[in-house]
C-alpha cells in the first residue's frame, strides 16, 4: 500500500492586485497566502510519507516578476528530497512553456512531464505508471487525452492532465475532453487541474477528481481549499480519496437579509449574529469576507446614502466580533425601499414613466448594454481593473439598475 498527494493550480506568488486600496486589508498576509499553502502541502506530504506528490498545472500564475518565486519553490522541494518523495508535475495554461521567460534547473527530485507529447514515468518500486502532458502554449484546444498511453498492466495507471472536462463554467475551454475518453484509458486514478472547485467527477473504476485550487484568490474562490490524499493498496485499488484543506485565507460571502430592519444599526446587528455563526468554519484561519445585503428595509435610504459610514460600521463590528481574525472585503448594499412603488405613488405621469421605462431596461438585455455603455463610458476610464468585472453584463446592469432604481424613486417621492 502506498499514498501519494494531488494538488493543483497552486498559482504561487499570485499577486492579489488592489489590496492596497482597502482600509486595514491583510496585504502582506492575504499575498503570502499561496506560498503558505504551498508550505502546508509539504507538511502534509512529510507528515503522511507519501510516496509521491503530483501537482497538475499552474504551479504558477505566469511569468516570474524575478526569480524569487523560482527560488522559494526550490527550497520547498529541497524539504521533499530531504524526505526521500519525487515531485511530478505538468505545465497549465498559466504556466505553459512558452510563457515563462525566465527558468532555474530544477531540483532532481521534481520532475516535469513533456509538453511535446504524452509520456510515462514509472516508478518500478511501487508499481506506478504515471502518463502526462504539459501544455506547450497557453491556449491548447486539442483534446490531449485521447492521445494518452494505454494503461500498462500490473501497474497502478494514473494520469495527469490540465483540462475543462465537458466544459466548466467560467473556466477557458482548454485540453477539451470528455468522461468517457478519459475511461476509455483505463486508469486507475485521473489527477485533474485547471477547475477552481473541488469535484469528484467520478468514483471507482476510475477515480476522477478535481482537487481545487490550494488557496482561494478572492471572492470567486470561497470556501475551504486544499488538495487529495489518495491511498492505493497492494492490489492497485484506489482505497480512498480524502480531501485535506490547506488554505491560509478562507473566502467567503455572507448572505445578510435586512428584510424589516428599522435602521442601519438593526442591519449591523443581524450581521453580528451572522458573523458568530460563521466563524467555527473557518477553522482559525484568516476569515475574507464579502458581505452582501439584501431586503426591503426602512434603512434604505441611510444605507444607500451613506454607504461609506455603514460600511465602515460592518468592519467596525468584524474587527470587534472577529477578534481581528476577520477582513471584510467588501460591502454589497443591495436593498430596496420598505414601502412599494403603487399607483397612488407614481400618480405623477413623469414617475409612471420613468417606472415604465425602468422596467422596459430589465427587459431588453441590448438595450440595456448600449446604454450602460454611453452611461459608464466616463466613470469606467477612472474605476480599477477588479470594478469593471462584468459591467458589460445584461445581468450585472440589471443589479445595478434595481440599486439604483429604488434610491431614485425614494428621493423623487420626498420632493
Amino acid at each position: 500500500m502506498f499514498r501519494f498527494l494531488h494538488a493543483a493550480d497552486i498559482h504561487l506568488d499570485s499577486p492579489q492586485r488592489g489590496l492596497d486600496r482597502y482600509e486595514g486589508a491583510p496585504v502582506v498576509e492575504c499575498r503570502g497566502a499561496t506560498r503558505r499553502a504551498l508550505e502546508n502541502l509539504i507538511n502534509l506530504a512529510l507528515a503522511e510519507r507519501v510516496a509521491f506528490v503530483a501537482i497538475v498545472g499552474d504551479l504558477y500564475d505566469g511569468d516570474w516578476p524575478d526569480y524569487n518565486t523560482g527560488l522559494f519553490f526550490g527550497k520547498q522541494m529541497v524539504r521533499l528530497r530531504d524526505g526521500g518523495i519525487p515531485v511530478f508535475m505538468i505545465r497549465g495554461n498559466h504556466d505553459a512553456a512558452n510563457k515563462m521567460t525566465k527558468d532555474l534547473k530544477l531540483v532532481d527530485n521534481v520532475h516535469v512531464l513533456s509538453s511535446q507529447q504524452a509520456e510515462t514515468l514509472v516508478l518500478e518500486d511501487q508499481g506506478v505508471a504515471i502518463h502526462g502532458q504539459s501544455f506547450p502554449t497557453q491556449a491548447v484546444l486539442t483534446n490531449l487525452a485521447r492521445s494518452y498511453p494505454a494503461r500498462r498492466k500490473g501497474y497502478f495507471n494514473l494520469g495527469l492532465l490540465h483540462t475543462c472536462v465537458d466544459g466548466r463554467e467560467g473556466h477557458e475551454p482548454y485540453a477539451p475532453c470528455s468522461l468517457a475518453d478519459l475511461r476509455a484509458r483505463e486508469y486507475g486514478y485521473w489527477a485533474l487541474g485547471h477547475v477552481h472547485t473541488r469535484e469528484i467527477l467520478y468514483r471507482d473504476d476510475p477515480w476522477i477528481v478535481f482537487p481545487g485550487n490550494l488557496q482561494g484568490r478572492h471572492a470567486r474562490e470561497p470556501g475551504p481549499k486544499g488538495c487529495m490524499l489518495v491511498t492505493v493498496d497492494d492490489h492497485h485499488d484506489v482505497v480512498s480519496a480524502e480531501t485535506r484543506w490547506l488554505d491560509v485565507v478562507r473566502w467567503e460571502t455572507c448572505q445578510l437579509d435586512a428584510r424589516g430592519a428599522c435602521d442601519g444599526d438593526e442591519v449591523v446587528a443581524r450581521f453580528r449574529d451572522r458573523l458568530i455563526q460563521l466563524l467555527p468554519s473557518c477553522d482559525d484561519r484568516l476569515l475574507a469576507l464579502r458581505v452582501d445585503v439584501r431586503g426591503a428595509t426602512e434603512a434604505h435610504a441611510s444605507l444607500t446614502s451613506h454607504a461609506t459610514h455603514w460600511t465602515s460600521e460592518f468592519r467596525q463590528a468584524a474587527l470587534d466580533t472577529g477578534a481581528c481574525r476577520v477582513w471584510i472585503e467588501k460591502v454589497l448594499l443591495r436593498t430596496s425601499p420598505q414601502r412599494s412603488l403603487t399607483e397612488d405613488n407614481l400618480s405623477d405621469a413623469p414617475l409612471a414613466e420613468l417606472a415604465a421605462l425602468l422596467d422596459e431596461l430589465r427587459g431588453d438585455d441590448a438595450r440595456l448594454v448600449a446604454l450602460g455603455t454611453r452611461a459608464l463610458d466616463d466613470l469606467t476610464r477612472k474605476l480599477p481593473p477588479d470594478l469593471l468585472d462584468g459591467l458589460d453584463s445584461p445581468q450585472r446592469l440589471r443589479g445595478l439598475l434595481d440599486q439604483v432604481g429604488p434610491l431614485l424613486f425614494e428621493r423623487l417621492l420626498k420632493q
